[in-house]
């Protein structure tokens, strides 16, 4: 897939985004989806690229979200297999486009666990990802009412797609945001 660089898809998450709470959370799909390119053999720049811009119309244009990040991507020139990932991370909830690659089916599954991961790290008295566990992430999955946002059934809807184990992917998803933790102001050394 030929997408933009990491620099014009960060460029664009900038021009779109203010919110840093939303920023942060950019960089954390990008991490992941790096991380799974990579254990999986596919295109690790192509990848980042895709979450990095994935939820790029949701701060100015949370009601036509997917469909706004279409429109802009296309104004752009991106390829339309980057367009249909972007806007498949959506199914059920905003749009009809059901993830079907690989790496459609990676950021349905980890764009919500990445908000429950960091949920997670922030209760902890480190306030990191550097010491979280996996069992600390499963115990607060089951706590419902814990980072209500981070949509549970979606989550496992997306492992059940990509045919995994939940432990695994929560495996994943900590150990590729211990790699952006600074930026996240998930390493235990600032106030997130």
């Amino acid at each position: 897939m030929n997408v933009p660089t990491r620099d014009d898809a960060y460029a664009l998450l900038m021009e779109f985004n203010k919110n840093e709470r939303l920023i942060k959370h950019a960089l954390a799909v990008e991490a992941v989806m790096r991380h799974m390119a990579r254990k999986l053999g596919h295109d690790v720049e192509a990848w980042g690229a895709i979450g990095l811009v994935h939820d790029l119309d949701y701060e100015q244009f949370p009601e036509q979200h997917c469909a706004k990040t279409e429109e802009i991507l296309r104004e752009r020139g991106w390829p339309d297999e980057a367009i249909h990932a972007v806007v498949s991370h959506g199914w059920g909830l905003c749009t009809d486009v059901e993830p079907t690659h690989e790496m459609e089916k990676v950021l349905y599954a980890i764009d919500e666990l990445t908000g429950l991961v960091t949920a997670v790290a922030l209760v902890r008295p480190s306030k990191s990802l550097m010491d979280l566990k996996v069992k600390s992430v499963t115990k607060k999955w089951k706590d419902k009412a814990f980072a209500a946002g981070a949509d549970r059934e979606i989550i496992q809807k997306g492992i059940d797609m990509l045919g995994i184990e939940r432990s695994e992917l929560i495996d994943d998803v900590i150990e590729a945001m211990k790699g952006v933790a600074a930026e996240l102001g998930l390493d235990g050394t600032v106030a997130a």
